[in-house]
């Protein structure tokens, strides 16, 4: 017995329509939403930077609302029309003066009482800059923004602190695995530099000739064949993070350990 199936495509393309009309969910519609903000959802920026053997945190100032005159994280709410890395860039920019910075997203803080007379939740970022490839200038509902020594850090509004504290802890275990530091130095850096930098971090005193030693070891430094400029004192070698080299050994299974 022979059994002939005829397909009608009209039919079918008929009920392929239903089906989509169905589950409105699979068909792609265009961006309605308004910049109105989300008044349950907010950013905040916690921007790390070295200079002079430190680490900085940069805060602003607010100019207006309920925490006018205080100190705290570049944020603020998000809008309706724009994804989260969009209203991080944003808020930091308008803020603070910052463009293209990477931004990682880190953790959300949802405390219920982290926020006075409403519920608003926070989605934490966090970027590590050389300070001096930035200027800053505060705007939007910012009177101020600086950089502050991260052992000298003021009472900030609502739970910036332990945002803040997270954030530092993060950075700390990070750095001793990964070799994220780097992005705090300028390109060419004495190993003098890198070790002030690994001390601010890590908030120890490191021994200088095994310090030397471990990081030379790696292979991942580049000896510039150059030495400092204007200094007053010896001038010592430069050298440069090579990436590709670390990118190479990874896949090979190197790991980065301070």
């Amino acid at each position: 017995m022979t059994i002939i199936i005829v397909f009608n495509w009209n039919i079918c393309n008929r009920f392929r329509i239903f089906v989509m009309q169905d589950r409105p969910q699979l068909m792609k519609y265009p961006n309605t939403f308004t910049d109105d903000i989300i008044e349950t959802l907010s950013i905040d920026c916690v921007i790390f930077g070295f200079k002079d053997a430190r680490l900085n945190i940069l805060l602003v100032q607010h100019a207006e609302g309920i925490s006018k005159g205080r100190w705290g994280l570049p944020g603020g709410f998000i809008r309706k029309n724009e994804s989260l890395d969009e209203a991080a860039n944003r808020l930091l920019r308008d803020l603070t003066g910052l463009k293209n910075v990477f931004l990682e997203q880190l953790r959300t803080f949802g405390d219920t009482t982290r926020y006075p007379k409403k519920r608003v939740i926070t989605i934490a970022y966090y970027a590590l800059i050389k300070e001096e490839d930035y200027e800053i200038a505060p705007g939007f509902t910012a009177s101020d923004a600086r950089w502050f020594d991260i052992d000298d850090i003021p009472d900030l509004i609502y739970d910036h602190n332990e945002i803040l504290n997270y954030s530092y802890e993060h950075l700390q275990h990070r750095v001793k695995h990964e070799p994220i530091g780097f992005n705090l130095l300028p390109r060419k850096f004495t190993l003098l530099q890198l070790q002030e930098l690994y001390e601010a971090v890590l908030k120890t005193t490191l021994d200088k000739p095994n310090f030397r030693r471990k990081m030379l070891k790696m292979n991942l430094l580049v000896d510039c064949k150059e030495k400092q400029q204007n200094v007053s004192h010896r001038a010592a070698n430069l050298y440069r993070f090579d990436e590709n080299v670390y990118e190479k050994l990874k896949k090979s299974g190197f790991v980065f350990e301070v």
